[in-house]
């Protein structure tokens, strides 16, 4: 089993909950399925799991009276040898969009707390009358006050370093992060080769289970292939009629985007001459579904970032960087394991597995372009500040991030480079790795 951090805070759910149920959401593909189920086997007594997606004869389980009561008592008599244990028992109910009613019967079985609950589905970020599939219900109402909310991803390179049984190095890092202090140029060396290794096999779990048996970078295409095939079957079976051609267009240009290094997202490269009225319900969709992440350019660098920020002038990056590097092929995966790879696609691909790896560290994505000169990729809000982030593919100048700081005076900024860790006047050097510690 890959160890995964949201372990953890399943852990401080089952422990801290009060009358509410847990839904865990997330793209598809990044193990939400499975660390569920693992859970449930190694946290309860009882465990049932239910899919309504296979096991559709089940939702007669929610149907009719939905109360906790009748409820348990269809369940009872729809499972073979199922075992009811007061506190002690964990119901899942995975694809939850296909029956509205166990989704409206959240509320009753929160209230009346003698079993937990845990749902999970696919593509939840879609409001209901914008997904086309025809086995998603629309609940009768929606649970609000009495669900909580997990966000789940594909591995983090922490994640992945834990994979490939780097687990007792990273202390060991986190000091020299800390200390500020430049780590032994061997050392150094090693994990920015492992980091390129991860953003070409990436976090998804499939993905790294096989790499980690086997270190096969063809049978890591060959799955990260079919990936990405499942990832345009949804958009075809969930993206509402005219809507799954254009959505599929935004998708497919946000690889030659990242490879032009252009300012923000622009129509004009998914069709000529088009703009946000023809395709900006569609890059809503691919964000709501989780397939991509979105950074919106702040005019201001103060928090809240939000209230600063245009919406209409933003970045998207693929959720998992080593589908963009299968998105790109074979010789891209080469060059960058190499460290050879030259060109505005390098810088892609470095934004967005910093993107990428922000996101999982729980930040929102902001970037700074005041100017037609000037343009900083990254600006998180951290301990009560507009901290900025500046992504370097080598360790060229910084004129951007010195104008900045100038400008705004952060108590730190950051600069991630192809190099070692230097700190110099608020301005902390580091290699690309150590964006887990930020």
């Amino acid at each position: 089993m890959l160890e995964r951090k949201i372990y953890n805070d399943l852990l401080k759910w089952k422990k801290n909950h009060d009358k509410t149920c847990l839904m865990v959401k997330g793209a598809r593909q990044v193990g939400k399925t499975y660390i569920i189920r693992e859970f449930g086997k190694r946290e309860y007594a009882s465990f049932i799991e239910i899919n309504f997606l296979s096991q559709k004869d089940l939702k007669v389980i929610f149907s009719d009276d939905l109360s906790a009561e009748n409820i348990y008592k269809r369940l009872s008599a729809q499972i073979n040898d199922v075992q009811l244990i007061v506190n002690d028992t964990l119901i899942f109910l995975d694809e939850i969009q296909a029956c509205g009613n166990a989704r409206t019967a959240i509320k009753f079985l929160a209230e009346d707390g003698r079993y937990d609950i845990i749902t999970s589905g696919s593509l939840l970020g879609l409001t209901y009358g914008e997904d086309a599939d025809s086995e998603v219900e629309i609940p009768e109402s929606v649970p609000t006050g009495y669900e909580d909310f997990i966000t789940m991803y594909s591995l983090d390179f922490e994640e992945f370093l834990w994979a490939e049984g780097y687990r007792n190095a990273i202390p060991i890092l986190k000091e020299y992060f800390d200390e500020k202090k430049r780590v032994p140029e061997e050392i150094n060396k090693k994990y920015e080769e492992l980091f390129r290794e991860y953003m070409v096999v990436g976090g998804m779990p499939e993905v790294v289970d096989n790499f980690v048996n086997h270190h096969d970078f063809n049978q890591v295409a060959r799955i990260q292939n079919r990936i990405l095939e499942d990832y345009n079957f949804d958009i075809s079976k969930h993206a509402k009629g005219a809507k799954k051609v254009k959505v599929k267009k935004c998708y497919d240009a946000i690889p030659r985007q990242l490879a032009k290094e252009l300012k923000k997202f622009q129509y004009s490269t998914v069709e000529k001459g088009q703009t946000s009225k023809k395709y900006g319900d569609s890059v809503t969709w691919l964000i709501d579904s989780s397939l991509v992440n979105a950074s919106y350019n702040v005019h201001e660098a103060y928090i809240p970032l939000m209230a600063n920020a245009y919406e209409n002038q933003f970045k998207l990056y693929f959720n998992d960087t080593g589908l963009l590097c299968a998105a790109y092929g074979f010789e891209t995966k080469r060059a960058l394991l190499n460290n050879t790879l030259k060109g505005n696609a390098k810088g892609g691909i470095y934004e967005n597995v910093i993107s990428e790896s922000l996101v999982k560290n729980g930040y929102k994505l902001y970037y700074y372009k005041p100017d037609d000169n000037r343009e900083l990729e990254f600006i998180i809000e951290k301990n009560g500040q507009a901290v900025p982030i500046e992504v370097k593919a080598g360790n060229t100048s910084t004129a951007s991030l010195n104008g900045f700081i100038e400008a705004y005076k952060p108590d730190i900024a950051y600069k991630l480079i192809n190099g070692n860790i230097g700190f110099s006047e608020g301005k902390l050097s580091l290699p690309h790795y150590m964006i887990m510690f930020i």
